[in-house]
């Protein structure tokens, strides 16, 4: 719907036309706002909170610093634990998320591109495994990641992580390789260019909204993971984020303010990784429901 901006002051001059824009009921907003201030109000207070005392917290557990203190903030960062868990965090989450794209790209490819009798039953199982999350499964893992060495690793860790990825990450990429038109393969193919020629230089590029958006939710997902590591890791120099959390909050259990502190530390990456990235994850998502 558009409106007339102004009137022609001559024969020759056109009208120029700009959209109307449509706000919507203010009661839309009103929800939105409620919805952005209760999804916020525990971060905000986590954050703000590692900037008390004990004293303030145990006065008015509600109200804002009075004086702000830096000093639990510095005590974690100081902390050469705190370190480690993030290395080990940071560490598990990029090879989760490299085994993740790489893998769901090939499998991907070759279900979206390929004609063959088990097509559609593959991506039927790759679909289905969505309905399974890791929690059901954590017995059978726990038995066989002990079988193989890899207790209180972070391989044991990363390879679970990475299997049960792989099915989101198929169901956002067969649409996007789906949607490459086959006209530029077979241009590909009179260039001399085969499959593997193909996959590198065409897909991976075409298919490159896909992967980031796999990539961060891959990521993000494995820096916030908590019942595996806890039954995978039993070494404090070992353990993730989310464990290192609960094992501070164990151990400094009276020092609220602290506990805050590495609280907000330990998610803050996380929180700035998906900000930094929500556009991309969205758009990634939208690629895929067109394709």
């Amino acid at each position: 719907m558009a409106t007339l901006l102004d009137a022609p002051t001559s024969a020759g001059q056109k009208l120029r036309r700009i959209p109307k824009v449509a706000w919507g009921s203010p009661m839309t907003y009103v929800v939105a706002f409620l919805f952005v201030g209760v999804c916020i109000a525990p971060v905000l207070y986590i954050i703000v909170g590692g900037f008390r005392t004990n004293a303030q917290i145990t006065v008015d557990p509600s109200g804002l610093p009075s004086p702000w203190v830096v000093d639990n903030y510095l005590s974690v960062l100081a902390s050469g634990v705190f370190w480690r868990q993030v290395a080990n965090s940071a560490i598990a989450g990029i090879l989760t998320t490299l085994g993740v794209v790489s893998l769901g790209l090939m499998v991907s490819f070759v279900l979206a591109r390929y004609d063959f009798k088990l097509n559609g039953a593959m991506y039927s199982l790759f679909a289905a495994g969505l309905m399974f999350p890791m929690t059901v499964a954590i017995t059978p893992l726990y038995i066989l990641i002990r079988d193989l060495g890899l207790m209180n690793t972070l391989g044991g860790i990363v390879l679970p992580q990475i299997a049960f990825a792989l099915p989101t990450t198929i169901i956002i990429l067969v649409p996007f390789l789906r949607a490459i038109p086959k006209e530029i393969e077979e241009a590909a193919s009179i260039d001399g260019a085969g499959r593997i020629g193909f996959f590198f230089r065409m897909v991976v590029p075409l298919s490159l909204p896909g992967v980031i958006t796999t990539g961060i939710l891959a990521f993000v997902a494995s820096w916030n993971s908590y019942m595996l590591p806890l039954f995978i890791l039993n070494d404090e120099l070992s353990y993730t984020l989310p464990l290192g959390v609960q094992a501070f909050a164990s151990q400094y259990s009276v020092d609220t303010a602290r506990v805050l502190a590495f609280t907000s530390l330990s998610m803050i990456p996380a929180l700035i990784f998906f900000s930094l990235f929500e556009r991309r994850i969205v758009g990634g998502l939208t690629g895929a429901v067109k394709g």
